[in-house]
């Protein structure tokens, strides 16, 4: 493909994630980078993907999905809202959301991925929502990010989920909660070609590992990791934490 008709392409693909998200960039290199997927490096074809824009993405939306089920439910315990926000973030919703509103045809992607039939298509509309979200915070701040967050994701908040099914974070949470510990996720290591990355996550408990698992997203990759925790550790309230003799592992460098 000739450089002339790749820029076109990825110009496009602008364009459509603009009209999508209904925000003309100021910036439009944010929101070029949130819908480049690492695959697309591998070309030559971008310098940016959108990977760093997911991390902080990640973050807002749990924000602001946190405090409209607070502001909306001003009865419901922590359990429930815990149970309403991850099903709410979940990596099924929001690449759904992300497929409902036509972001799978302004994903950039490389020739490997391509070559694939797009196999990652799935965890990639997770994380260009959250990459776009992001890209919206930097150029236009915190209220347009919440108004996109709030109109996507808002009429999906259901209080029926406050009932379940549990996930094996928000179980994990609200077992070690009534020892009055949080727990807490770190990606150790990432395995793979950009196009078909393999996530490890730690979860810790009190400063100790508990639980590992892999995944081909982040928020897979946590899941197992409770899971984990939940099959090899009693939470039983008044018990002391977990010992865990195991290390932690570091991510490696350029992971």
């Amino acid at each position: 493909m000739s450089e002339d008709i790749q820029t076109t392409e990825i110009a496009d693909k602008v364009s459509r994630a603009e009209r999508i998200v209904g925000h003309r960039f100021a910036d439009r290199s944010l929101i070029q980078a949130a819908i480049t997927h690492p695959s697309a490096v591998e070309d030559g074809r971008v310098e940016h993907t959108y990977e760093r824009l997911e991390f902080l993405g990640d973050s807002i939306v749990g924000a602001v999905c946190a405090l409209e089920i607070y502001r909306r439910f001003p009865y419901m315990d922590e359990g429930g809202m815990t149970r309403i926000k991850v099903s709410l973030v979940s990596g099924a919703s929001l690449s759904k959301v992300a497929d409902d509103l036509g972001l799978s045809d302004a994903i950039i992607f490389g020739g490997s991925e391509a070559g694939t039939g797009r196999r990652g298509l799935h965890s990639a509309l997770e994380n260009v929502f959250e990459a776009i979200v992001a890209a919206l915070f930097l150029d236009a701040g915190i209220d347009v990010a919440r108004r996109f967050v709030l109109e996507t994701l808002g009429p999906l908040i259901d209080a029926d989920n406050a009932a379940g099914p549990e996930s094996p974070k928000s179980t994990l949470q609200e077992l070690l909660q009534t020892r009055r510990i949080t727990p807490s996720y770190e990606t150790v290591d990432v395995e793979g070609p950009p196009h078909a990355r393999v996530f490890t996550s730690q979860v810790l408990a009190g400063g100790v590992v508990v639980g590992t698992g892999k995944g081909t997203s982040k928020k897979q990759a946590e899941a197992q990791a409770a899971q984990d925790a939940l099959d090899h550790h009693s939470f039983d309230a008044g018990k002391k934490a977990p010992r865990d003799d195991r290390p932690a592992r570091t991510q490696q460098d350029g992971a």
